[in-house]
């Protein structure tokens, strides 16, 4: 099991590394955590925008560019579509986003002619490594899936259980949250809860095991479920948090990374290969890890 970012990093500079194709690459962060992670040994970036704008922002900055393939692509829009070819022709391993709006990735993975789709959903996976618990905590989804139903609530648990068993969790531990830890019928994240245990237990959902509803501090405190009288075998040690919206999620990565400065990452997953949105708002640290994260996932799922 992968208990660091370090051990993500040491265990992807025993491998060839993973080329990234970076769309609309003209940004001075992503241009900073791409080229660590070159340097580090873990990623080969393939950078696509207008070449002019990226030498100027190399210089500017004191960028080594002089080993990296630039494509020059003006556009961001095409930036984004040519990005997405090189993943689906295999000249690419994973996909990052530069200057350029989100929509305009997702549009371009998702095309159903041109993409990369998978059949699968996409959805947002959070990585945390919390110190006061020394281990990883995940989170989904954050970013892209706003009022998930059951049934896509299944589907995400599906995506971050396969990651999580690329990152060795042979069994996750999943916790739906919830804003408190009983089944309330006006409450319907704890229908949901309740159901996600049902499809858990007669085999629908696998590889995992889903315990629910939880309120945030029981799932990830056994002290605080112990004294709210919370029965789960996994109270207090959820590895994976399932949040019920998009708001609680959202709001819940960006404590982490704001105020609590929590080392952490974040891809996308669902699609062929794993897709690095990363926010400007994100440190440099946390674009790396994501780098990261995505290098090691798809390195894995190769294997």
């Amino acid at each position: 099991m992968i208990r660091s970012f370090q051990e993500i990093v040491d265990a992807l500079k025993k491998e060839k590394a993973p080329k990234i194709a970076v769309a609309a690459a003209a940004d001075d962060d992503v241009l900073a955590s791409v080229l660590h992670a070159k340097r580090e040994g873990i990623a080969e970036p393939i950078l696509i925008g207008s070449k002019k704008d990226i030498e100027d922002l190399a210089k500017e900055h004191a960028f080594d560019i002089s080993a990296c393939e630039i494509l020059d692509e003006e556009d961001p829009i095409a930036a984004s579509a040519l990005a997405v070819k090189l993943v689906r022709e295999q000249k690419a391993d994973t996909l990052m986003k530069g200057l350029v709006g989100t929509s305009v990735v997702l549009k371009a993975v998702l095309n159903r002619e041109s993409g990369i789709r998978s059949g699968k959903l996409l959805s947002h996976l959070g990585m945390f490594y919390s110190e006061a618990q020394k281990r990883f905590l995940f989170i989904s989804d954050a970013a892209i899936n706003i009022a998930p139903d059951v049934d896509t609530k299944e589907n995400i648990i599906n995506n971050t259980v396969r990651a999580m068993h690329l990152l060795g969790y042979e069994n996750p531990k999943v916790g739906c949250i919830c804003a408190l830890e009983k089944v309330n019928p006006a409450m319907p994240a704890t229908l949901d809860a309740e159901e996600l245990v049902k499809r858990n237990q007669n085999g629908q959902i696998k590889g995992c095991t889903v315990s629910g509803p939880f309120a945030l501090d029981n799932a990830l405190s056994t002290e605080s479920a112990k004294l709210k009288g919370v029965s789960w075998a996994n109270a207090g040690e959820i590895d994976f948090l399932l949040m019920p919206q998009i708001e609680a999620g959202n709001v819940l990565y960006k404590a982490l990374t704001t105020i609590a400065k929590v080392e952490g990452a974040g891809v996308v997953l669902g699609a062929k290969v794993p897709v690095i949105l990363s926010s400007r708002a994100d440190s440099e640290e946390t674009k790396f890890n994501s780098i990261a994260l995505a290098s090691y996932l798809a390195v894995k799922a190769k294997k």
